[in-house]
C-alpha cells in the first residue's frame, strides 16, 4: 500500500490523519491477537459471533447517534444482517462460552479500529491503509519476538501468508475509501458480512457441509445487503 501510494503520487497525509491511522493499526493488531487467543482458549465457543456482532454493532450505534437514524428499510437490514451474522458464525459443536472476556475485548477493539479509520478523515486510502497495517505489523511482531515463541513456518505457508496479506490490505484500502464516502453504520455493517463469503467458499470450493442455521444465516445476510445499500 505504501509503495502504491508513492507510485500514485498520493499526497502525504496530515499528522492528524497519520495519528488516527496509527492508532487504528495498534487497535487492530492487539484485537487480532486477543481474537486468536480467545479462539485458542475457548475452542470457538461463542468467540466469533461475539466479536463479529460487537465490532459491527458498536460503530453502527455510534453512527446512528452522530449521523441520524437511517430509513426503516436500512434499520431492518441492520437487524437482519446481525441475525444472519450470528447464525453464520455460530459454533457447530455447542461448546461452552470459554474465552468470553477476551472475545469481548477483541470485539470492542475492532470497533475502535473502525471508528479510528473514520476519524482519519479524507486522506489517501492507500496511505491510511499502509500506515495502519504497518503499525499492526510492527506491534504484533514485537509481541511475538518479546514472547520468544517464534514458530517455524514452511515456505508454502509463507507464500500463502504473503498472498493473503496482499488481499487483506487491499480490502482495507477499499474499506477506508468506503468510510470516506458512506455512512459509518452502513459501511461497517456491510463490511462485517464477510463471513458469508467465507462460508460460501467453504461450501463450493472445499465441499464442506453447510448446517441448516448457516444456510438461513446466508439468506438473511444476502437479503440484508440491498436493504442497507439501496436505501
Amino acid at each position: 500500500m505504501l509503495a502504491l501510494a508513492l507510485l500514485d503520487h498520493s499526497p502525504v497525509p496530515s499528522m492528524h490523519t497519520v495519528g488516527w491511522a496509527l492508532l487504528a493499526g495498534a487497535l487492530a493488531g492487539i484485537s487480532l491477537a486477543l481474537f486468536y487467543r480467545a479462539l485458542a482458549s475457548g475452542k470457538m465457543g461463542i468467540t466469533t459471533p461475539v466479536v463479529a456482532v460487537l465490532s459491527a454493532g458498536i460503530p453502527a450505534v455510534i453512527g446512528i447517534m452522530t449521523e441520524g437514524a437511517p430509513g426503516i428499510l436500512t434499520i431492518s437490514g441492520f437487524a437482519l444482517a446481525g441475525a444472519g451474522l450470528w447464525l453464520i458464525t455460530r459454533p457447530e459443536d455447542g461448546s461452552r462460552p470459554q474465552g468470553l472476556g477476551l472475545a469481548l475485548l477483541s470485539g470492542i477493539g475492532f470497533a475502535g479500529y473502525f471508528l479510528c479509520i473514520r476519524q482519519a478523515g479524507s486522506g489517501s486510502p492507500l496511505w491510511i491503509a499502509g500506515l495502519s497495517r504497518s503499525c499492526s505489523f510492527f506491534l504484533t511482531g514485537a509481541i511475538v519476538v518479546l514472547a520468544g515463541k517464534i514458530p517455524s513456518i514452511s515456505r508454502p505457508d509463507i507464500r500463502m501468508a504473503i498472498f493473503t496479506g496482499c488481499i487483506d490490505v487491499s480490502g482495507s484500502a477499499l474499506f477506508v475509501r468506503a468510510m470516506q464516502t458512506g455512512r459509518l453504520d452502513s459501511v461497517v455493517v456491510l463490511s462485517s458480512l464477510y463471513p458469508a463469503v467465507t462460508v460460501l467458499l467453504a461450501r463450493f470450493v472445499l465441499k464442506e457441509h453447510l448446517p441448516r442455521w448457516k444456510a438461513v444465516g446466508m439468506l438473511a445476510a444476502l437479503a440484508a445487503v440491498p436493504m442497507i445499500a439501496l436505501r
